[in-house]
């Protein structure tokens, strides 16, 4: 990103470790990004009330509400903070964790200790995903039941509403779209994500299939290929 990009996103970080959230701040700040912080999930929601965020970075472990249950909640309120997307931090570096961020709606994992660079590069990523458009003749908008899926916008409309998407489940149905009705093997997808093993495209499979399936248990759209992957068959 450019540094005038930079400048037009604002960032918040939630961290009960005062050393560290100051010292992530001052490095985003550094880096040219607008920068608030907040010490706990209470203080991060009077922050939503009166802004608007690009990006959360938000740690795991924190006292009262922890990150696990603030995403939660966060993901389930809807609005513009419940699209915001989070870098989720965590001295824990469990592949269950990993799972159970990913199911929450976490966009992408980070464990500690880390390389501020690597913070770096993990938050211009999921900000170049949450505002790319391809280039060139506008896609056709995916029928899929209830619901469509415009690739272009990442955009999934179900029953007339919006449905908010993380950005790991943006990147997954366009990856998928690409490929309609051709099964597209589970690794593949694995390394947009933030588990190379694929039990993190197994949950975004799940949360999507809630999301588009009129049965989620018998998917019609988001199939299973066995022994491959998985296929996106719109109507």
């Amino acid at each position: 990103m450019t540094p005038d990009e930079r400048r037009e996103r604002h960032l918040l970080v939630v961290d009960d470790d005062d050393r560290l959230r100051k010292l992530i701040k001052e490095f985003l700040g550094r880096a040219g990004f607008r920068v608030t912080a907040a010490s706990n999930a209470a203080g991060a929601d009077k922050l939503f009330e009166a802004l608007d965020f690009d990006l959360m970075v938000l740690d795991v472990m924190m006292p009262g509400e922890d990150g696990m249950a603030f995403t939660k909640r966060l993901r389930a309120k809807g609005g513009e903070a419940g699209r915001t997307p989070i870098l989720m931090l965590t001295a824990r570096d469990q592949t269950a964790d990993r799972i159970e961020g990913l199911s929450n709606g976490v966009d992408d994992y980070l464990g500690k200790p880390f390389e501020p660079q690597e913070l770096l590069l993990r938050i211009e990523a999921i900000l170049r995903r949450s505002s790319a458009r391809p280039v060139g003749t506008r896609s056709a908008a995916m029928n899929l039941g209830r619901c469509t899926f415009e690739p272009e916008l990442g955009e999934l409309v179900c029953d007339g509403e919006v449905i908010r998407l993380t950005e790991a489940e943006i990147t997954l149905m366009r990856r998928l779209a690409r490929s309609a009705h051709e099964p597209v093997d589970r690794l593949e997808l694995a390394r947009d994500t933030a588990d190379a093993t694929g039990r993190a495209v197994d949950v975004q499979v799940t949360r999507l299939r809630r999301k588009i399936e009129p049965d989620p248990k018998n998917p019609r759209y988001l199939q299973t290929v066995r022994g491959i992957g998985y296929r996106l068959a719109p109507d």
